[in-house]
């Protein structure tokens, strides 16, 4: 199958909007209405329902393993890295909700963890510690994936990952940081809330 397939299955599971979805079930209305009106696990949080927001995470997460794994056995390797970077576009921009998704987070983590490990749970590790520091989950996010193309280069240098995973991440690295650009200014003007505050 041609590479646009896989793009276009990985778009179909990174579309699912957990948070909405979860919210929704929980009782408490259109995600969408509250604080940033994002769908992600950070605006989840502001809920007050930290086992939801655990929740969206691990699912926004595992949609993004899904998709690699499902490109990676129908196709190998290439149309696994297809399918992971359509399960981001489809996380940011998924059609049933016109085209307004979340921030991509979790589903590139997911998808970097399940496309080349290392590189994944390098991201993965300085997304925790730059949150646990700064408590600031966009600052989080900016850091793990701005490391994440170098990390995948010198993975790739020892034989731990291809290069398509270092084009992979560069990828997903300027998608996750064209979509917080409102939170890149607030970090520079110094009003970007905290984790569990704000928009």
């Amino acid at each position: 199958m041609p590479p646009p397939v896989f793009l276009a299955l990985g778009y179909l599971l990174g579309a699912i909007p957990f948070g909405l979805l979860l919210t929704r079930a929980a009782g408490l209305g259109d995600i969408r209405k509250v604080g940033s009106g994002n769908i992600g696990a950070t605006n989840v949080l502001r809920t007050g329902r930290k086992g939801l927001a655990a929740a969206t995470v691990l699912l926004d997460g595992a949609k993004g393993v899904a998709a690699v794994l499902l490109g990676a056995a129908l196709g190998g390797p290439e149309a696994a890295l297809w399918a992971g970077a359509g399960a981001v576009l489809g996380h940011l921009f998924p059609v049933w909700l016109g085209f307004r998704g979340g921030k991509g987070v979790a589903t590139g983590l997911g998808v970097l963890l399940a496309a080349a490990f290392p590189v994944g749970l390098v991201a993965c590790g300085v997304w925790l510690a730059v949150a646990r520091l700064a408590r600031m989950s966009s600052l989080a996010a900016l850091a793990a994936f701005a490391l994440a193309p170098a990390a995948a280069l010198g993975f790739a240098a020892v034989g731990l990952a291809g290069l398509g995973v270092v084009k992979l991440s560069l990828a997903i690295a300027v998608l996750v940081f064209l979509r917080h650009h409102a939170n890149i200014r607030r970090l520079l003007a110094g009003t970007e809330p905290r984790i569990g505050q704000g928009a």
